[in-house]
């Protein structure tokens, strides 16, 4: 998840001379590293949730449920302590999300990363070593810290390590990773199903190794220059800045770094300009993208997709085989958004995808709603493949749209004053709106029954709605001319505009190269 913080480019036609040299190469393995941690949690938890000897330690209730015949096929599972120990992570998560801010600010990216690495580390000694419910919920607190500090300090450590030329690739490998992470942990899940009675401990212990690379990669790596200068130290930075960079001509960037933190310093209040009616366009599409997000129903079927196809008459085996399928096509599918989005664009991209969700899910309502009631799961081989298949063409469609675009766009829309606070304010909405989902979901499935893919379906359409007519293209548009060629020529966000080339800082009006007018 991309981070809060300024990032720097240079002026239109303009590239600043830089290598990949070996620290950027580290970078990419600390996006992995990053990503695959944060994967893994998302994609463990559904699979323990739905192994036997885990529910009879922690959730017996839960167990004497799933193996009655006489309960409800889309209640077995319905269990606050169940939601409880998945959301835990999200709600530690969100709040672990302020903190990050101010250590990402005042402590630098690496140190915030570090700290990140040892709060995975203590989380996944807490989980492997559980012994009642209330260590396990500690363990997963613990577990959403590190979420919490990783995804403020690692993509923005990336955007600032990296040349410009290749800034892009490495924020969508971060997804990429996190894609990954998710069909790893399905992978392990599947395997550790059939070690009894102890296996589900190896699903949570593997989680420390990407917590370790994590760790042993923030002690290793240095500072970036954004951040050291941000912080006064601007020989150091300078020094940095040409090791990275692999050339002696840094000059360029390095002016265009103490600029821009000499403009961020000036905001004092960047979340009281984040106010300021020219922002809210931005604001406004930031917040709804990150509800959207979770209303596709993407973060239900990652977190239970096992249980979820339990519920529907799988077998163990075949319900943690079904999850690794769709673990593997939303790595597949993440790739074609990383091919595509500087091609087709980001509305073509969303629109399209808005239309095979839909889609996909009214077919699986319509063959649940026919197949499956309370007390009979007689799905059939061949209506159980469907759904599979059903879920897969979802699952696709989020990963190459609303996955790694729902970040995307708002990292590129929000101008420099107020690009901290509006992607603080992301990160923000995206960790609450999950833990809802988290949450809530196995009591609507309860409720719902079928109806459940109705619910999102409904919602995808109002998603779609709202790109068609509210979310302008942004493809190939510098950041820094966004104000003219996008928000001033929508027909609906130029009212929001003030028709002239001055930014409002602090009640201060500026002009668009910092200067006081």
């Amino acid at each position: 998840m991309p981070a809060g913080g300024f990032s720097v480019s240079a002026p239109p036609g303009v590239e600043f001379e830089a290598k990949i040299t070996p620290i950027v190469i580290i970078s990419c393995i600390m996006a992995a590293t990053g990503g695959l941690m944060f994967g893994y949690d998302v994609g463990i938890s559904g699979g323990v949730t739905s192994m036997d000897d885990f529910l009879g330690k922690f959730f017996p209730t839960v167990l004497r449920k799933k193996n009655e015949d006489k309960d409800s096929n889309y209640c077995k599972y319905d269990n606050q302590g169940l939601q409880i120990f998945t959301s835990s992570l999200y709600l530690a998560g969100l709040t672990a999300t302020f903190f990050a801010s101010y250590t990402t600010r005042r402590l630098g990216r690496r140190l915030t990363m570090l700290i990140a690495g040892v709060f995975f580390l203590v989380g996944v000694i807490f989980n492997g070593a559980a012994q009642d419910l209330a260590m396990l919920i500690v363990g997963r607190i613990l577990l959403g810290c590190g979420v919490g500090f990783a995804n403020q300090a690692v993509p923005l450590f990336l955007s600032e390590i990296a040349p410009t030329r290749i800034r892009g690739g490495l924020n969508i490998l971060f997804q990429l990773n996190v894609t990954i992470g998710i069909l790893f942990a399905n992978l392990v899940n599947y395997g550790t199903a059939k070690i009894h009675p102890w296996g589900w401990r190896l699903s949570l212990s593997l989680a420390g190794i990407p917590a370790l690379l994590l760790t042993l990669g923030a002690l290793f790596v240095t500072d970036t220059p954004n951040s050291l200068i941000e912080r006064g130290r601007l020989e150091e930075g300078k020094a940095v800045l040409k090791r990275i960079r692999g050339t002696d001509n840094v000059e360029p960037e390095f002016n265009e770094i103490v600029e821009a933190s000499r403009i961020a310093q000036e905001v004092k209040h960047p979340f009281r300009n984040l106010l300021q009616r020219r922002n809210r366009p931005q604001l406004v599409i930031a917040v709804l993208l990150q509800i959207f997000q979770q209303f596709t129903g993407i973060n239900a079927i990652m977190f239970y997709a096992p249980v979820l196809f339990n519920t529907l008459g799988f077998k163990n085996d075949a319900s943690l085989y079904s999850a690794v399928i769709t673990g593997a096509v939303n790595v597949l599918s993440t790739l074609v958004s990383v091919y595509s989005v500087d091609r087709v664009g980001r509305r073509m991209l969303l629109l399209e995808a808005g239309v095979q969700m839909f889609l996909s899910q009214v077919a699986i309502a319509v063959v649940l709603g026919i197949k499956v009631t309370d007390h009979s799961d007689n799905l059939g081989h061949g209506w159980a493949i469907m759904v599979v298949v059903m879920v897969c063409t979802f699952v696709s469609s989020f990963a190459w749209s609303w996955g790694p675009l729902g970040w995307l766009i708002p990292s590129e829309t929000f101008p420099l004053e107020t690009r901290s606070a509006g992607q603080s304010v992301t990160v923000c909405v995206n960790l609450l709106f999950t833990f809802v989902i988290a949450q809530a979901f196995l009591s609507m499935l309860c409720h719902l029954k079928y109806a459940i893919f109705a619910f999102f379906s409904a919602w995808v359409v109002v998603m779609s709605l709202f790109v068609l007519f509210f979310v302008p293209e942004t493809k190939n548009v510098p950041i820094e001319e966004m104000t003219e060629r996008v928000w001033k020529q929508h027909w609906f966000w130029k009212r929001y505009m003030d028709g002239d080339n001055h930014h409002i800082v602090d009640g201060k009006i500026t002009a668009n190269n910092g200067a006081s007018v």
